[in-house]
């Protein structure tokens, strides 16, 4: 059946590394405030980071820290202050994709394994052998690989040499993730961590002998987001992911919710443990798999490259709208007399019908009986966005549980 491989979750914060453990991760990747390809997503201060890393490993996960920018010279001396913090709090690799950034890794802190990111470009068993003899103990693939081409890698490459592939998310249109076009348009480098998303605009054509004149750009007349991709599922290939010699499953996501990471983490967590345990298993709960995986925000799925190049299906031609079933409502905190403590999310009611999603897959409806604010004074409604409440349900949950609502 191939190699046992873990599932790697995306977190934006020190709450979302603790659900992505809480639902199902075998390691979690996160980035600090510097160095990291997502300037934007929260990120974690090196507190933060120390805290996330001891949870982490109480519940034997591990966890990687991002440092895959591309760096210029101003860059360097920082990265090496970097290396000398994150060399205290010791998690268990570096994501990373320069090659001076590396050499710096490995002069200042050996004793954390370094793995090579997507950023790279690691198209071929040549450059995956090239990383070994450099130190790196894991190299995750360019998205543009077939499985096919993902097999052919893994025989030609040293047992030890481990490789991580995206399989879940949202996915650049750029190759392997290496874009100019943000940079152009406004200035901020996606390769130093700064991406404004332009391949999710509406674009049009200008011929020059008539400025002003603006031709939309259609294919096949489905519309003009010529640029803007699916987002990748594999959850109806766990057979062929685990048996192409794969080590690590990544989901993208590092500026998702907690809701959407729970959801992913879950779905696939549930997967790969029911193939593991009978393939018929997992053919028989193909469609709950399909119908959990569609509970969170996405922008329609596609298998991306695995099976070869991708036809125009891979595009979406008509909007750049999320598909979104549900709302985010908060995670459960600890229980006192009978109330729920809760970080609210977005505005719920008493009296509404809301749902627990909890680890082992199961959805529980409940209805909101109470909602007390943190003077004990009760209230109809909890309007606003991050108030810490207490709140009373129709069922029992635990803490960790994610509280959602059906759209």
């Amino acid at each position: 059946m191939g190699r046992h491989p873990e599932l790697l979750i995306p977190a934006s914060s020190l709450e979302v590394l603790k659900t992505a453990v809480n639902f199902g991760a075998d390691a979690v990747y996160i980035g600090g405030e510097a160095f990291g390809l997502r300037a934007k997503a929260k990120n974690f201060s090196m507190e933060d980071m120390r805290l996330g890393i001891e949870f982490a490993h109480k519940h034997d996960v591990k966890v990687y820290v991002t440092a895959n920018i591309l760096a210029h010279n101003q860059d360097l001396e920082e990265v090496h202050e970097y290396f000398q913090e994150l060399k205290e709090i010791k998690p268990d690799a570096l994501i990373i994709a320069d090659p001076g950034v590396f050499d710096i890794a490995k002069e200042v802190c050996p004793e954390i394994e370094r793995h090579i990111s997507t950023q790279a470009n690691n198209t071929n068993y040549g450059t995956y052998n090239f990383w070994y003899r450099q130190g790196a103990s894991r190299v995750v693939t360019a998205r543009e690989l077939s499985l096919e081409e993902i097999r052919e890698l893994r025989a030609n490459i040293p047992e030890d040499l481990e490789i991580e592939t995206f399989v879940h998310g949202a996915m650049c249109i750029s190759y392997s993730g290496r874009c100019l076009l943000s940079n152009y348009f406004t200035g901020r480098d996606a390769n130093r961590g700064a991406c404004t998303h332009p391949c999710r605009w509406k674009y049009s054509v200008v011929e020059e002998t008539r400025p002003g004149e603006y031709m939309p750009v259609y294919e096949n007349e489905r519309g003009t987001y010529i640029f803007n991709s699916k987002d990748l599922c594999m959850i109806e290939h766990i057979p062929e992911l685990l048996e192409s010699g794969i080590d690590s499953l990544k989901v993208e996501g590092r500026m998702k919710t907690a809701l959407y990471v729970a959801t992913v983490a879950r779905t696939y967590r549930k997967a790969i443990d029911d193939y593991k345990q009978d393939p018929e298993l997992y053919r028989k709960n193909m469609s709950w798999y399909l119908e959990q995986i569609s509970n969170c925000t996405y922008r329609q799925f596609t298998t991306g490259f695995f099976f070869g190049k991708p036809d125009e299906t891979t595009q979406i031609y008509d909007n750049n709208t999320y598909v979104k079933e549900y709302t985010y409502l908060g995670i459960v905190g600890g229980e006192k007399a009978g109330l729920y403590q809760l970080e609210q999310r977005n505005k719920f009611s008493v009296g509404e019908k809301i749902e627990i999603m909890k680890p082992d897959g199961s959805n529980i409806e409940a209805e909101v009986r109470r909602i007390v604010n943190e003077n004990g004074e009760s209230q109809e409604s909890a309007p606003h966005p991050k108030q810490v409440l207490r709140i009373e349900l129709s069922e029992k949950a635990r803490w960790g549980d994610i509280l959602r609502r059906k759209e």
